[in-house]
């Protein structure tokens, strides 16, 4: 796999807030600093840091949901700004923490995506049963809509969408955020047999124990840069948790 080309490049690249005054706009504070890293195809890639480490806004930036200061990202090295957006985000899906199903039914909101991309009814209904029954989806939600849900099952079914279109990078923040342990570690199963398909997964998780579990490589951000950059088998599980936990108290004294 680490012989294959780089799908996903970041080089130098930077995010700051724009501050809005009623003079000018001015350059704000410092969101990302300098991120540089590669990602190759089939790649699980987990990110880790505190509140604020610039996880979600590296997430926004991979979608072009927001557009990096400086710096260049590129996709199978073809730049960024190079891709059609529309064509950009057909292969790489974002997954937010929290989803909307737009009124739809849990079963319309899952062939939806397939819908306009034009796919025969017969593979649309044949993908839908297959991630249905890969996510163990009981059948009673089929007919549920979003307020019909909880907020662990509109995550659940977010992400079947997300993989329901095979997408060449997928993108998840914070997953497992609503769901029970049992069903995240199944989740986290699923994922890995997407990877192993050379589906790119990059992944924003708190979990350290899902992040070992799942991750063939770590990125830990911290104050907005790229603090450590290691293969699974070389990161010392032990210490980092240590350090998050040590870390965090610090952070929440200093809010206090």
């Amino acid at each position: 796999m680490d012989n294959l080309p780089p799908k996903l490049k970041l080089e130098q690249v930077n995010l700051f807030a724009k501050l809005k005054t009623l003079k000018s706009n001015q350059q704000g504070y410092p969101i990302l600093q300098d991120i540089s890293f590669e990602v190759t195809k089939g790649e699980f890639v987990v990110i880790i840091g505190l509140t604020g480490a610039g996880k979600t806004s590296l997430l926004r930036l991979i979608n072009r949901l927001d557009e990096p200061s400086s710096g260049k990202i590129y996709l199978e090295n073809q730049e960024y700004r190079q891709i059609p957006i529309l064509e950009l985000r057909a292969n790489v899906t974002l997954v937010p923490q929290e989803s909307k199903l737009l009124g739809m039914t849990v079963t319309e909101a899952l062939a939806y995506p397939l819908v306009l991309r034009g796919l025969p009814k017969q593979t649309i209904q044949q993908r839908v049963s297959h991630c249905v029954e890969q996510l163990h989806i009981p059948n009673d939600w089929l007919g549920r809509t979003e307020v019909q849900l909880s907020a662990g099952q509109r995550q659940l079914i977010a992400i079947a969408r997300a993989l329901i279109i095979q997408p060449k990078i997928l993108l998840l923040d914070e997953p497992t955020s609503f769901l029970d342990i049992r069903t995240a570690e199944h989740l986290i199963q699923v994922l890995k047999l997407t990877q192993s398909h050379q589906t790119t997964i990059l992944m924003v998780n708190h979990q350290l124990e899902l992040a070992q579990m799942s991750c063939t490589r770590l990125l830990h951000l911290h104050q907005g840069r790229l603090f450590a950059n290691q293969k699974a088998d070389e990161v010392d599980w032990v210490n980092l948790r240590q350090s998050l936990t040590q870390a965090q108290t610090q952070a929440d004294e200093e809010w206090s």
